[in-house]
């Protein structure tokens, strides 16, 4: 058990707390969550962890003193989601719920969450390391456009005041840097680490960095902004990429590059670790929302290559897919049948993208060399092996489990891993779709072709619609030969960069469309560290720098989501 309380703290007899993680979510001891797997690691290294869920911020601040001072540092994230996407919607008002809470109860924690967590914890504990991490920090570690107050925001280490900020997936770099502080190292070796960010006082700027412009240029040029973003994004999809200084102030924030990806022992090391599987006991009695969507669920891989430009995904888990062993992923699924309540069904045995589990170059070295941010668009790349084999051969491994019943797919999937415009694009491509149809959904397969229109598509890196065309043939195929009912269900967004509300009238008209369930339109909300993003504070694409229609408007951007429905 990690305490999260004094009173648990003495039941456990320590005298000591190494690290304490202060928390935006309720404690799931899961590894569909952050901080469960942070404190599963370095448990797993020897150290005493306490966690803090959702500390009242409010009050006399009691809930960040209760613990006391630990002995290396304190940790902090704002939980699963950035606080703002979590308490907003994309019309700026204020969700009435929050999924990451017991009984779904709204606002137990603050606006820019590891921002707020960090300020207070370094005037009551000015000595004491404060390192921030997870979703929001690592999608806000440079300048970035935030939505929610319409303006230009510096690195969040300017704004917390944090020592130390680790992005991405987390676990390698925060137990080097547990051991640098645990060692004492100096500064100067500390900066060393990878995957770690910090801002550095003057201007001595390593040679060798990728140096951006500066925060208070990009307040005043958005181009300069939207120039830095696209440097920034090259660089995240490069296996060795530079150290990045942004100047800000009187110094820079420092990124260093990431740990390489993850290998499959290495995964394995932190998904085979004793996790509960369950809320901290002082929920008792109390529902959790995302905990009912990811109990029985189960993480196959990171990582994703398809580059969407809405999307945070590779730039928090990185472009290269990193998988776990099929041994240990099996041994999850043997698990899972021992748990209360488990009834024999796996809710979700995917990832970011389901259908990437071990897909790699060819050729690793082209690989090395390569800056495309999608390895499927434009197209596909050639040396993209996009053989389904791998991955039919665990679903059926897991299927084999006993205890097992069905294995449901409730992640996305990317249909252009397995068509072209021809058809089927291997051996293995016909027998994963009819696999994931008729035994991996239970009679809904949920695909995202996000919009018809092709200069929409082309803004958001997503393939052609026509793609959606023969997906639905090969769908309708395996259907008619089936004699089952099933449903093809396409999702949508509206308001993205490029889209005019008569894209909207042409998307909801479009023959092929017709007699499919349509359940869903989302409203375009600009997110930190995406392109679109960039592309709506700056009406520029960040890649060619060409103008780019913008509905700002949140009244009109209402009308082009509801417009969806109405024809339908």
């Amino acid at each position: 058990m990690f305490p999260t309380t004094a009173k648990e703290v003495k039941e456990l007899g320590w005298d000591y707390i190494d690290i304490i993680i202060f928390t935006g979510d309720a404690f799931i001891d899961h590894p569909s969550f952050g901080t469960a797997m942070i404190a599963r690691y370095l448990q797993s290294h020897g150290y005493r962890v306490a966690v803090v869920p959702q500390p009242n911020w409010r009050d006399d601040l009691r809930d960040f003193r209760k613990l006391g001072q630990p002995r290396l540092y304190f940790g902090v994230n704002a939980g699963a989601m950035d606080s703002m996407v979590n308490h907003y919607t994309a019309s700026k008002r204020l969700r009435s719920d929050d999924a990451y809470t017991p009984d779904a109860k709204a606002g137990m924690r603050p606006d820019y969450a590891v921002t707020v967590y960090s300020r207070i914890l370094k005037s009551l504990f000015p000595d004491v390391p404060v390192i921030i991490g997870g979703v929001e920090a690592s999608l806000r570690r440079f300048t970035h456009y935030d939505y929610w107050s319409d303006s230009l925001k510096p690195s969040v280490l300017v704004e917390s005041g944090a020592d130390y900020l680790c992005y991405g997936m987390g676990e390698r770099p925060m137990l080097e840097l547990t051991r640098a502080i645990e060692a004492r190292r100096r500064p100067y070796d500390m900066r060393k680490i990878p995957q770690i960010a910090f801002y550095m006082d003057g201007n001595q700027i390593p040679e060798e960095a990728l140096v951006l412009e500066s925060y208070e240029t990009c307040l005043q040029d958005k181009r300069a902004f939207a120039k830095n973003f696209h440097q920034i994004e090259t660089a995240a999809n490069m296996l060795k990429p530079p150290v990045i200084a942004e100047p800000t102030g009187c110094g820079y924030v420092r990124v260093n590059p990431p740990y390489p990806p993850a290998t499959e022992e290495e995964m394995d090391s932190f998904y085979d670790l004793p996790y509960t599987k369950l809320p901290h006991p002082k929920y008792k009695g109390k529902r959790i929302p995302a905990y009912d969507m990811i109990k029985f669920s189960i993480t196959t891989h990171r990582g994703c290559f398809g580059g969407c430009n809405f999307c945070t995904i590779a730039a928090h888990q990185g472009k290269f897919i990193q998988e776990r062993s099929e041994d240990s992923i099996v041994r999850e699924a043997a698990a899972l049948t021992k748990l209360n309540g488990f009834a024999g069904n796996i809710s979700d045995l995917g990832a970011p993208t389901a259908n990437m589990y071990g897909m790699k170059g060819r050729d690793y070295d082209r690989c090395s060399r390569c800056l495309r941010k999608s390895c499927l668009f434009p197209s596909p790349c050639r040396n993209m092996d996009r053989s389904h084999g791998r991955l039919l051969g665990l679903y059926k491994r897991v299927d084999a489990v006993k205890g097992i019943r069905h294995s449901y797919i409730g992640s996305g999937i990317r249909y252009d891993l397995f068509l072209d415009d021809t058809g089927f694009v291997d051996g293995t491509s016909c027998e994963y779709l009819k696999s994931l149809v008729l035994k991996h959904t239970s009679g809904r397969l949920k695909v995202a072709p996000e919009h018809t229109e092709e200069h929409v598509l082309q803004l958001m890196a997503k393939p052609s619609f026509k793609l959606f065309s023969v997906l639905r043939r090969e769908f309708d195929k395996i259907v008619s030969a089936s004699g089952k009912h099933f449903q093809l269900v396409p999702y949508f967004i509206s308001g993205h960069p490029g889209c005019t509300l008569d894209d909207m009238r042409r998307l909801s008209r479009n023959r092929i469309l017709h007699g499919l369930y349509m359940e869903q339109v989302q409203d375009f909300t600009p997110t930190p560290m995406t392109a679109s993003s960039v592309m709506f504070y700056t009406g520029l694409d960040p890649k060619t720098l060409d103008e780019v229609f913008v509905e700002r408007d949140i009244e009109r951007k209402r009308q082009q989501k509801s417009y969806f429905f109405r024809n339908h």
